[in-house]
């Protein structure tokens, strides 16, 4: 299953990401910070799900991602040597289905990965095969990853928290 996007252009600075860990349930949510001037619409969440029973949970309001909620994690592959791409763009992505309300459920029945560098403060997660992307900067540490035809591909938080030491 792919899903489409436009790509429209960045206006303004991007907004700061928050992190939070839910110790309990090893759940990382990321939030991209509002613009509080201005009511926000209702979210849609968009769940990707992979095979192995994966799950990722994109926040959309508007269109516009808001969020991503890691709900159950896929197998993380470490790599000593990985690091988001030098080559990005800001831009602003717009979720054509969601941005019209429609309420989606996604199942992704493609690989859903998910790789960190060795301190686990950058996590990349790839949708679907791997193949040629670009890679545009929505918030200031979340990247998303779009092949030729303008498809998410992959998603990048960076400046992860650590995980909370157990009590």
């Amino acid at each position: 299953m792919y899903i489409p996007v436009r790509v429209e252009p960045f206006v303004g600075s991007p907004a700061d990401v928050d992190y939070r860990w839910d110790s309990d349930t090893d759940i990382l949510s990321a939030v991209v910070r509002a613009d509080v001037t201005t009511p926000l619409p209702r979210a849609t969440a968009l769940e990707l799900e992979g095979p192995d029973g994966s799950w990722l949970i994109l926040d959309v309001r508007a269109g516009r991602i808001s969020g991503v909620e890691v709900a159950v994690w896929p197998d993380v592959r470490t790599r000593a040597d990985l690091a988001p791409p030098t080559s990005v763009e800001d831009a602003t992505i717009i979720v054509g289905a969601v941005e019209r309300g429609k309420r989606l459920a996604v199942e992704v029945d493609t690989t859903l990965a998910a790789e960190a560098d060795g301190s686990e403060r950058t996590i990349h997660f790839r949708l679907g095969a791997n193949r040629e992307t670009r890679t545009v900067r929505i918030a200031r540490d979340l990247l998303v990853d779009l092949d030729r035809r303008d498809r998410i591909a992959g998603l990048w938080l960076l400046g992860v928290p650590p995980f909370p030491d157990e009590p």
